[in-house]
């Protein structure tokens, strides 16, 4: 099999304490013993071919949402990081988020916004003004990562069907796990009822956060392939979830496993899934 010789990394997070606020990380004792820097992340991504990422944001303080993408903009500043781009942390329930959308039309770096929903009340996302305004990205060229549980789906699709002409993007597979069957069923049925509609890709990434220690391909098999199988070729992007997946798994490791889960498909589908469509999704070049 015959591997890509580019690998589009669309869900990078870094975590620089001295710099941003974090108000999660004290939760989370794995990632709050160290910095999670980029090159901590390029030692191991370089190698195994990662050629460009982007920065999703990571959740920070809501007073450091610009400060986060001035300090990541920087970062990209040097070659030798291969930084791209930055979706940054929003709140479309604000109406301040009609400024945002300005601001980032007219920034080439920023290329898009994501809201993670399954930490705040469903309600948020189905307000009035939350849909009015991820509607204004439409055209715009600016996407909108969704990042929900499974039983959040349909609030998903709710969205999508509400913003026409908004690129959006399921984070993480939609949160899929084949850990209880029961689950996974319904998780299957409720994002085959999403990927229906043509205005949303899925992005195969978050997968190894769902499953346990000594985990196997046949762990991740289920979601991954029900995932492109619902999306199509056409609407999938990769991305690693690090550092969060590293708590799992290093780099290297969900890497290999995604050239294994795909390994029977033809070349041109495998480069679709590792950089063709996340070039055209989030306009790199």
């Amino acid at each position: 099999m015959s591997v890509p010789t580019r690998l589009i990394d669309t869900h990078l997070h870094l975590i620089y304490r001295d710099q941003l606020t974090y108000t999660w990380l004290g939760s989370e004792p794995t990632l709050s013993r160290q910095d999670w820097t980029y090159e901590l992340y390029g030692a191991e991504a370089h190698p195994l071919g990662i050629t460009d990422c982007l920065h999703m944001e990571v959740d920070v303080a809501e007073a450091d949402f610009d400060r986060e993408t001035e300090f990541v903009r920087g970062l990209a500043e040097n070659p030798a990081r291969h930084i791209r781009a930055a979706i940054a942390n929003a709140r479309p329930e604000n109406v301040s988020f009609a400024a945002e959308v300005d601001r980032a039309r007219a920034d080439p770096f920023v290329r898009g916004f994501r809201r993670i929903l399954h930490v705040v009340p469903d309600a948020v996302s189905r307000s009035r003004t939350f849909k009015e305004n991820v509607s204004r990205l439409a055209g715009t060229g600016l996407t909108f990562d969704i990042c929900v549980r499974p039983d959040q789906l349909g609030i998903a699709a709710e969205l999508v069907d509400a913003c026409p002409g908004v690129a959006f993007v399921l984070d993480h597979c939609g949160g899929g796990s084949a850990s209880r069957p029961e689950l996974f069923t319904a998780w299957k049925a409720a994002l085959g009822e999403l990927a229906r509609r043509p205005g949303i890709v899925a992005k195969v990434s978050g997968v190894i956060g769902t499953v346990g220690e000594g985990w196997t391909l046949s762990d991740l098999r289920p979601v991954v392939e029900t995932t492109i199988e619902a999306f199509g070729w056409d609407r999938v992007v990769w991305g690693s979830d690090w550092p969060w997946s590293a708590q799992r798994a290093t780099l290297s490791d969900w890497i290999e496993a995604t050239h294994r889960l795909v390994e029977g498909a033809s070349e041109t589908e495998r480069e679709k899934l590792f950089y063709r469509n996340a070039a055209r999704v989030y306009g790199i070049r």
